[in-house]
């Protein structure tokens, strides 16, 4: 049942970054489903690990893969369907506690959150390039099994 709930937040969450970039219609449900099998995975990994870089990473490398396909697919960018289903990943509150840590002149706590944040998006950038570059070493390879 939590799958489920997770399932339809990540959803719903990426459609409403989609209508915020400006998505056009026919593309948001794709691009919300790109995020939220991103995201039931992120889930999935973060429940049976106490690493908080492994999570982000396998959910963007999967974020990235639909988003190539989806490309492929819907003659779009795929950066259309990458960046809005990356975004529940992206660390906000790591960052938005880094900033209250900060002003409390708590420098030690800043710092470890600071980097743990700093960690998970530079997870989420590796994720990105790693499925973006396997899918373009492939497609060549594809393209001439297909004629």
């Amino acid at each position: 049942m939590v799958y489920i709930s997770q399932a339809i937040y990540s959803f719903l969450s990426v459609v409403g970054f989609s209508v915020l970039f400006n998505l056009p219609r026919k593309l948001i449900f794709a691009a919300s489903i790109s995020g939220m099998f991103g995201w039931l995975l992120y889930y999935f990994f973060q429940s049976f690990s106490t690493n908080f870089i492994v999570p982000a990473f396998v959910g963007s490398i999967v974020v990235g893969l639909i988003g190539e396909v989806l490309a492929a697919v819907k003659k779009h960018p795929a950066t259309i369907f990458t960046i809005p289903g990356i975004i529940p990943f992206v660390p906000g509150y790591g960052i938005y506690y880094t900033m209250l840590h900060i002003v409390e002149k708590d420098f030690d706590l800043a710092l470890t959150t600071g980097a743990e944040s700093l960690f998970i998006a530079i997870s989420i950038a590796c994720g990105i390039v790693l499925a973006t570059s396997f899918v373009r070493i492939i497609k060549p390879n594809i393209e001439k099994l297909l004629r």
